[in-house]
C-alpha cells in the first residue's frame, strides 16, 4: 500500500509529531490537511507544508466544532489524531489532593477529543481508510502521582481494540511515543531539558532522545499498513523492555 495520492486529515498537525507526519505524508505523495486548536499554528503550518496542504482550526472539546471541521474536509483517506493536553495532570500529585471533577478534564483531548474526530471523519473515509491514534508510555510504564494519566493512555488502548472490531473494514491502531524532542519542551531552559533527557534516556537500549521524523514513520507505516489493525505501535527506545 501507498500514500501516494491520498488524503490525510491529521488533527494535531500543526506541531510536533503530528507536523513530522504532515512531512513524511507529503514526502510520499499524499496531500494532508491539517487541523489544530490555533488558527495562528494552522496557518504557520499550513505555510511551511507547502501547496500540498491544507487547514483548518478545530477545538475537538466542542463537538459541533468537529462535525464542521470534517464538512470542510471532506472526503478522505486517512485520520491521524496527534493532538495532545495533559491539562493539570502532567505532573504527579496524591490522589488524596487530586480533584476528580478536574481530572475528567485529562481525558477532553486526547480520548473524548479523539472519539469525536473518528464519529464524525468515519463517514467520509474512502474505502480502504485507516485511523491512527496517539498513546503515551505512562499506560505501560506508571509513576507514582499518576494514576489518572496512566489510566487514559491505557484506556486509547483498549479503544483501539474495541475500534478495530467496530468500524471494521476502516483500520484502527495506535503509536506510543516515548520521549520524544518536541515543543512540549520549549518552556524549560535548555540545559534543563538536555539533563532531563539524558536522565530520562540513559538506561534505554538507545540512550538518546527520539526526534519526531523517527517517531513519525510509526504512523506512515500504520497507514500503509493494509493486513495491520487493532494494534499499538511502541516507539520508545527501547523503554518497554528494559
Amino acid at each position: 500500500m501507498t500514500l501516494d495520492g491520498k488524503r490525510i486529515v491529521i488533527i494535531g498537525g500543526a506541531s510536533g509529531i503530528g507536523y513530522a507526519v504532515a512531512e513524511g505524508a507529503i514526502a510520499e505523495g499524499a496531500e494532508v490537511v491539517v487541523g489544530s486548536s490555533r488558527p495562528d499554528n494552522v496557518q504557520g503550518a499550513v505555510a511551511k507544508l507547502g501547496n500540498k496542504s491544507s487547514g483548518h482550526p478545530v477545538d475537538v472539546k466542542v463537538e459541533d466544532a468537529v462535525a464542521g471541521f470534517f464538512d470542510w474536509a471532506g472526503p478522505f483517506d486517512h485520520l491521524v489524531f496527534t493532538a495532545g493536553d495533559w491539562g493539570g495532570f502532567r505532573t504527579p500529585r496524591p490522589l488524596p489532593e487530586t480533584d476528580l471533577d478536574a481530572a475528567a478534564d485529562a481525558y477532553g483531548v486526547r480520548y473524548w477529543g479523539a472519539l469525536k474526530a473518528i464519529k464524525h471523519g468515519a463517514p467520509r473515509m474512502r474505502e480502504g481508510g485507516s485511523v491512527v491514534l496517539t498513546n503515551g508510555m505512562i499506560a505501560h510504564r506508571p509513576r507514582k502521582g499518576t494514576p489518572i494519566s496512566t489510566a487514559m493512555a491505557g484506556g486509547i488502548e483498549h479503544l483501539v481494540r474495541g475500534l478495530a472490531v467496530d468500524l471494521a473494514p476502516i483500520r484502527v491502531n495506535a503509536v506510543c511515543p516515548g520521549g520524544i524532542r518536541t515543543g512540549v519542551w520549549d518552556s524549560i531552559p535548555a540545559e534543563t531539558h538536555e539533563a532531563q533527557f539524558k536522565a530520562m534516556t540513559s538506561r534505554l537500549p538507545i540512550p538518546r532522545i527520539g526526534e519526531p521524523s523517527e517517531v513519525a514513520e510509526a504512523y506512515l507505516y500504520l497507514m500503509k499498513a493494509g493486513y495491520t489493525t487493532g494494534q499499538v505501535l511502541l516507539v520508545d527506545g527501547g523503554g518497554s523492555v528494559v
